[in-house]
């Protein structure tokens, strides 16, 4: 599994966080700056924007509107250029209370280069692109083809690249006349072979480098179930399935992406069933592993923890409580929605102040990270996803050595 799906995990918090807030009538504002946009447009064309909203009949919505913008024009005041995969930024009215106004904005730098530049006012943040975002975020490689032509592509995210086209002489090169059958279909069959040669070394090129996690093939007829079998590639580059396309140029790309969401899903499913497994036969024979916040946290702290496993749906929160007079800090775990409540010192009996209220899975994410233990976030969208979190409380790690 990719080191990395915590900060998917944490993308995907950010978008579920802003995808709670609703606006009275159309005053969240939602704004895209795709990478290498040049910043002072966007502060004009939201200036231009600042300057209609005195037009708004609703005097709330005016105003909140116009806070909104002015908060987003002064956070672009930061940039001197987009960062890598560009800006996204949100603002508005997120009070629940009719009376209350809190204006508040974020922002949040895609997983993927960003290439739409939006602005939209709306009764909720537009995040539907970000969303897109989550669904891969593993390049695979796509290789659409038949007799003739063949075009080598890279998928991820909401982004594919053609890489290469690469396209076959066998029935141009060779004439007929003059030569028997047998060795007119030998001919032919040599620079087939030649063209899936190529092929083969094209998509090494394109796909050893690039982290490709695995290769779906596509194109019409058996062309393609002839090209596998010969296996001119590399035997790193893993194929993922074929499926049945209609056109071998950027529309079979299109058709091999539209029609893998199968192959996809059961692959990165494969791979969370090998991690999860793995980890329940190590704690159910006494091996290298352990569960429980308290069991985790300690192996982290001391090292003894290689590779910690999270669930990305374990909702419970860290509270870190400070005691006002002598210092002394204690924690506890409560439910996602409980309240938080007073608490004395133990030692010195005053009141204790939270210091910290944080999500559970966040704080195991950065208290591996920071001990540079790798982590991975275990969804809940397969069996064993979910039998990590109900059957082990979505805490475990996989360990150095016994204790």
């Amino acid at each position: 599994m990719e080191e990395e799906s915590d900060r998917l995990y944490l993308f995907k918090k950010q978008i579920k966080k802003l995808s709670n807030y609703r606006g009275s009538g159309t005053q969240l504002i939602s704004v895209y700056i795709p990478a290498g946009y040049p910043i002072h447009e966007v502060s004009g064309k939201l200036r231009e924007e600042l300057s209609q909203a005195s037009n708004i009949k609703s005097k709330s919505t005016k105003t909140n509107v116009s806070s909104a913008l002015e908060k987003i024009i002064n956070h672009l005041k930061v940039y001197n250029k987009t960062p890598k995969n560009g800006i996204c930024i949100f603002a508005g009215n997120v009070s629940e209370n009719p009376s209350k106004i809190d204006v508040e904005l974020f922002s949040i730098e895609p997983i993927n280069e960003l290439k739409m530049n939006i602005y939209r006012c709306d009764s909720k943040f537009f995040l539907e692109p970000l969303i897109d975002m989550t669904e891969s975020q593993e390049a695979y490689g796509i290789v659409v083809m038949d007799g003739k032509e063949a075009t080598i592509a890279i998928t991820k995210g909401t982004e594919t690249k053609v890489v290469k086209t690469v396209t076959s002489t066998a029935h141009a090169k060779i004439r007929k006349g003059g030569q028997s059958a047998a060795r007119y279909q030998r001919l032919i069959e040599g620079e087939i072979h030649q063209y899936h040669v190529r092929i083969g070394e094209s998509m090494d090129k394109a796909f050893l480098e690039k982290g490709i996690k695995g290769v779906i093939v596509g194109g019409p007829g058996p062309t393609k179930e002839y090209f596998l079998k010969e296996k001119t590639f590399n035997y790193q580059i893993k194929i993922l399935g074929m499926v049945d396309t209609g056109y071998t140029d950027e529309y079979g790309v299109r058709e091999v992406i539209a029609k893998s969401g199968e192959i996809l899903e059961q692959h990165a499913a494969l791979k969370e069933k090998k991690i999860v497994d793995r980890f329940i036969k190590e704690v159910v024979t006494g091996g290298l592993a352990t569960y429980g916040v308290k069991e985790v946290k300690e192996a982290i702290e001391s090292k003894q923890a290689e590779h910690v496993l999270v669930s990305e749906d374990l909702s419970l929160r860290r509270i870190l409580y400070i005691c006002n007079q002598c210092k002394k800090e204690e924690e506890e775990f409560i439910g996602e929605h409980e309240q938080v409540e007073g608490k004395l010192c133990k030692s010195c009996n005053v009141s204790m102040q939270v210091e910290q209220d944080e999500q559970l899975n966040e704080y195991f994410i950065d208290l591996a990270k920071a001990q540079g233990i790798k982590v991975d976030v275990i969804s809940t969208n397969s069996a064993e996803g979910n039998q990590f979190l109900q059957g082990f409380g979505g805490i475990g790690a996989f360990l150095r050595y016994k204790s």
